[in-house]
């Protein structure tokens, strides 16, 4: 079975995708990845999740372990957000996107079981992790 976080941004916004391509391999040295989780940038604005609920971003947990999970992110709206908060910001918003997911993606690893619960924080906190590493190299 293959292992590992990879990004594959051949359709999400490039600014978007580099960064995320960045993070990721932060991501790699510092968390355990045993089963592959692909992440998927995709052009929209908004997801649809499959409970029909609209959203920035989905991971999709199946039952069994030996199928591989995979994480959406939608990158559409990235020009806007760029304009109004800046660039840094913007790309901030897409990296926590991606740390709730893999909280998501861990809890499906230890338990099989996805919740809400303390991922907010977990994903911030992940995000300030690196953040401090990048301005602190």
């Amino acid at each position: 079975m293959r292992s590992g976080i990879r990004i594959i941004g051949h359709r999400g916004h490039t600014e978007v995708k580099d960064a995320l391509i960045r993070f990721a391999k932060w991501l790699r040295k510092n968390y355990e990845f045993p089963i592959r989780v692909p992440v998927y940038l995709k052009p929209e604005r908004e997801l649809i999740s499959m409970h029909g609920v609209y959203c920035s971003a989905t991971f999709f947990a199946p039952w069994d372990h030996t199928v591989e999970p995979y994480i959406r992110i939608a990158t559409g709206d990235y020009e806007d957000e760029k304009k109004e908060f800046g660039r840094d910001n913007a790309l901030s918003g897409y990296l926590g996107s991606l740390a709730h997911e893999v909280v998501h993606y861990q809890q499906w690893i230890k338990d099989n079981i996805v919740h809400d619960r303390g991922v907010a924080a977990k994903a911030s906190n992940i995000v300030k992790r690196y953040s401090y590493t990048v301005d602190h190299p």
